[in-house]
């Protein structure tokens, strides 16, 4: 059989194999939450984004069969021709109430709110300083809008600076991206600092609170509340496939960036608005996480428990051969750097026939190898208590 110009793609998969880092799906059976079923297997689910206990929440699947009821299922256009419907105006309303901006505007999801307001605020002419742990959204965003993008230290505004003060004034614009909350470390950005260096060096600052959004702040309006930085000018971009439980993405700011990127942002006017029932998921969710505020506070409860005792148990292992070692974090995702892909790799299949479901995450993903543990408002003591006692058995061997 002759080659084909698609013969390079069976020796990329075998790259993968042998590195390491190949990926597969696996199916969830039924509902997600806390304790779920995966290929007949019960396992408690330290891999979901599901903060809040939402997802399964019967709230939002009435909201969402209303919708479909009184909307159909699908939009139909993008929302400047025949996709518009109040319900998207009523959770536009809602979420900037929810994050104290003038106005919002939602996207059909949270890569896509990203890529169409990076490109829309700026282009060729243009800078972007991003941090280097930013989410691929925020990546992809910079090279479609075609401005010079250049990555500063992860967290280091000092590095920031350096290179605003070298590069600034040979753009007309600057944006300055980063994530709240970092999605597979779980720290927080020091968002107090880069604004102070946004405005000496006039930059406009994109804050992604995909994972602090419903987590963080008195009333769940995220990180940017939490750092007490709700009071300065700022594009903030969210998802609500996470603690929101349900899918589909939005800006949030001034009433002059909502009504610009109506018009200039292509993540916007060229897709299909958000279906109806998640745009009713959604709006059902910032409601729950304002009235119940008690899910933040079982949430964070679980948080200190487990990193407590993930401590202990690193503490007196300090001499075992397996190593891991717990990454700085300040939020419900947990995570614990290894050696290698492959004693990573075992170390979650090792979990995983203890019952417990903890995500391995590998380069390209992130730089270095590590379990992501992440936490629910919905896990209970003694899910937390296994995974403790499996950590140990696993670290001791």
């Amino acid at each position: 059989m002759g080659k084909t110009p698609y013969d390079w793609l069976d020796r990329s998969l075998e790259a993968l194999h042998r590195a390491h880092r190949y990926r597969s799906v696996q199916a969830i059976e039924g509902m997600a939450g806390a304790v779920i079923q995966r290929q007949g297997q019960t396992l408690v689910n330290f891999a979901s984004n599901d903060y809040l206990g939402l997802a399964s929440d019967p709230r939002l699947a009435e909201g969402a069969i209303a919708a479909i009821h009184t909307y159909g299922t699908g939009s139909t256009g993008s929302r400047l021709l025949s996709g518009h419907r109040e319900l998207h105006g009523e959770l536009e309303r809602a979420i900037a109430i929810l994050k104290g901006t003038e106005d919002a505007i939602v996207f059909s999801s949270g890569y896509l709110a990203n890529m169409g307001a990076i490109a829309a605020l700026v282009s060729t002419p243009d800078l972007i300083l991003g941090d280097e742990y930013n989410h691929s959204s925020l990546r992809a965003g910079g090279k479609v809008s075609g401005a010079t993008a250049l990555d500063y230290r992860h967290g280091d505004v000092a590095h920031l600076k350096e290179l605003l003060e070298t590069h600034r004034d040979r753009h007309r614009r600057c944006l300055i991206t980063t994530d709240s909350v970092f999605s597979m470390d779980g720290d927080l950005c020091p968002l107090a600092e880069i604004l102070t260096v946004a405005e000496t060096y006039s930059a406009m600052v994109l804050v992604d609170e995909a994972h602090g959004t419903g987590v963080f702040g008195k009333g769940g309006s995220g990180a940017v509340e939490h750092l007490g930085c709700t009071t300065h000018p700022l594009v903030t971009v969210g998802t609500l496939s996470k603690a929101l439980g349900s899918l589909g993405g939005y800006v949030a700011g001034s009433a002059q960036l909502i009504d610009f990127l109506r018009n200039r942002a292509p993540g916007w006017i060229y897709t299909t608005g958000l279906s109806p029932a998640d745009t009713a998921a959604g709006l059902a969710a910032v409601q729950i996480i304002q009235q119940e505020p008690w899910r933040r506070e079982v949430l964070w409860h679980r948080v200190n428990y487990l990193i407590q005792q993930i401590d202990q148990i690193l503490a007196e292992s300090a001499a075992e051969p397996f190593r891991l070692r717990r990454l700085p974090s300040a939020s419900p995702i947990i995570c614990l750097e290894g050696i290698s892909a492959e004693a990573i790799l075992t170390a979650s299949q090792q979990l995983q026939s203890a019952g417990l479901w903890v995500a391995a995450v590998r380069p390209p993903t992130v730089p270095t190898s590590r379990l992501r543990i992440t936490l629910m408002a919905t896990h209970k003591p003694h899910h937390l208590d296994q995974l403790v006692a499996e950590l140990q058995t696993l670290i001791k061997g």
